[in-house]
């Protein structure tokens, strides 16, 4: 995200990495299982770095599918959490938009150490699997350029380190990488490296020295092709706006990039959408630089943000994306940019829910109340480990207290109907 946008992914991994190790084998033996999300658990609106998505889904009965059949749409998923609850979420989430089918499941890769921008072992395996059950559905992994990605490193250390990566010196943890990925059967994977370039949150920022950047792109995306097995697409994604530098002057050329992506969030506070379309290296400029350049557009990150609930942004965004037709594209949603595991946006929620469950030709209007949501469970104050309400039609797996608390609950083995009718 850029500056003024920057919000948790992933809580750092020198600890949680080894509770995904565990629900990823978990995850692989028969019927998929997942952890129930936190119904106690509220929903921060402050921007911070180091936690998860932490706000509990809204979870009404979908509605009644159209008896129309629903166009061929974009493929579109959303950040749901960098790990096995991402995955799990996926399904829930497909339940509450009325069985749409979500192709794309989106993570990213921790960017403070060289060897978990490697993939580290047991943390994408879990998204290899969900990838490779439908031949149609997409990783899109989110991968850094540099370690201590999100650690305010100087502009002269950045103009270094992407000298040093421009020269050849971190090509052997990009080849490591894309072993991984081909070792785990996902070569087709989306790679988005190097996002949000043009700001100033991320080490792997391109306005210290451009001309280093584009050469140590190239360098990466070589490193990686040249491994056997892969097809990788990559995907060259900025904020949307000039930001710190336009993103323009850093794009490194067609023969390494095969997608031209934005992050698009609604900012800053009173920019119409129709602003956010014709600003300087807006919505419209991006469209009209991929077509260009002849590559498809993405979305990797999109949402709600310093506008708050704001309905007519979030029935803008689905018409654009309806129009232009982007390769795929991803909402973010936590607080405050979501709509499902985040309350406090019920106008938007309807607006998404709406379009994306038994959609008709055209974006659906904005309501004129807000979307009806279950109330929130009685607060509480969680203690080590946190416990969850079992879901319905699972049966709850005893892990131990250890991992269940870095899990944020007990996973559950899905019942098939056979089964619970017994």
């Amino acid at each position: 995200m850029a500056p003024q946008q920057r919000c948790a992914r992933f809580r750092r991994p020198a600890v949680a990495l080894a509770a995904v190790a565990v629900s990823a084998a978990l995850m692989s033996g028969s019927g998929p299982a997942m952890a129930s999300p936190d119904p106690t658990s509220t929903s921060d609106p402050t921007p911070i770095s180091t936690s998860t998505p932490d706000s509990t889904p809204i979870s009404s009965p979908p509605p009644t599918p159209s008896a129309v059949p629903a166009p061929q749409v974009p493929a579109f998923g959303a950040y749901l959490d960098y790990g096995a609850r991402g995955v799990g979420r996926i399904a829930q989430l497909s339940d509450w938009l009325g069985g749409a089918e979500l192709r794309v499941g989106h993570t990213y890769l921790p960017g403070d150490r060289w060897h978990n921008i490697e993939g580290p072992p047991g943390f994408l395996d879990v998204w290899a699997d969900w990838r490779r059950e439908k031949d149609d559905r997409m990783l899109v992994l989110n991968v850094p350029m540099l370690e201590h990605n999100e650690e305010g490193v100087s502009d002269p250390e950045v103009r270094e380190l992407l000298q040093r990566g421009a020269a050849g010196e971190f090509d052997h943890h990009f080849r490591a990488l894309a072993e991984r990925l081909v070792g785990l059967r996902v070569p087709d994977t989306v790679i988005v490296l190097g996002w949000e370039m043009n700001g100033s949150t991320y080490t792997h920022r391109c306005g210290p020295d451009p001309d280093a950047w584009k050469a140590y792109w190239k360098r990466i995306v070589t490193t990686m092709r040249a491994v056997e097995g892969q097809r990788f697409r990559f995907d060259f994604t900025p904020s949307r706006g000039r930001d710190s530098v336009p993103w323009t002057e850093c794009y490194p050329g067609d023969d390494t990039v095969d997608i031209v992506g934005m992050d698009s969030y609604d900012q800053p506070s009173g920019l119409s959408f129709d602003q956010q379309v014709t600003e300087p290296l807006g919505l419209q400029e991006h469209v009209d630089f991929a077509k260009a350049h002849g590559k498809p557009v993405s979305y990797p990150e999109w949402g709600l943000f310093r506008n708050g609930d704001n309905s007519e942004y979030m029935r803008r965004m689905l018409a654009w994306m309806d129009e232009h037709k982007p390769l795929y594209n991803m909402l973010t949603d936590y607080c405050p940019h979501g709509v499902w595991q985040c309350r406090q946006n019920p106008q938007a929620s309807e607006i998404y829910r709406s379009v994306l469950s038994g959609r008709s030709e055209e974006p659906a209007l904005p309501p004129t109340t807000p979307a009806p949501s279950v109330p929130p469970a009685d607060p509480a104050t969680p203690t080590a480990p946190v416990t969850t309400r079992p879901q319905a039609n699972c049966s709850p797996v005893d892990l131990g207290r250890w991992v269940e608390n870095w899990l944020g609950g007990k996973l559950c083995l899905r019942l098939d109907r056979r089964s619970r009718s017994r």
